[in-house]
């Protein structure tokens, strides 16, 4: 699977060891920083770097890394079609796909160490959105009817 992968300086550690197990499980991976430990930078312009590539169409999925995981996925959710989801257990991480088509993956690095980010990145590409059930597609139409009520400024 193609991805997109981002981090602040607090997940760069982590990033990078998750981009290379990715890489060595076969997914060709789009790695758009932070590039080395600055810590200056700051996490919402990594956030908008994998909510464009998702909203560009480069890659169906995307993973987030900060410190706590908070600060990526409050600034990811900000942007139109783009659900990110911090989980810190593997059931959040398939469930928030398959019930709620959740496309990015949101870690925190001073929460999860690598052998978990390991195991929560696979629960996550292993996940597909359960939309011949009813109840979640209901829900999904749900969520998307919000977004556009406040995208268009209408609330």
């Amino acid at each position: 699977m193609k991805l997109v992968i981002a981090s602040d300086h607090a997940g760069f550690e982590l990033k990078e060891e998750v981009r290379a197990y990715l890489t060595r499980a076969g997914h060709e991976i789009l790695d758009l920083g932070a590039y080395k430990v600055e810590p200056q930078d700051d996490y919402p312009d990594f956030a908008e770097r994998v909510g464009d590539a998702l909203i560009a169409g480069e890659a169906p999925r995307g993973i987030l890394i900060c410190g706590s995981g908070v600060g990526v996925s409050v600034a990811a959710n900000k942007m139109p079609g783009i659900r990110a989801g911090m989980c810190h257990d593997t059931y959040s991480a398939h469930q928030g796909v398959e019930h709620d088509d959740m496309n990015v993956l949101v870690l925190g690095a001073r929460i999860v160490g690598s052998a978990l980010a390991y195991e929560l990145v696979d629960a996550f590409l292993r996940a597909k959105f359960i939309s011949n059930e009813p109840r979640f597609t209901r829900r999904f139409k749900k969520v998307l009817a919000i977004e556009a009520k406040y995208q268009c400024g209408s609330n």
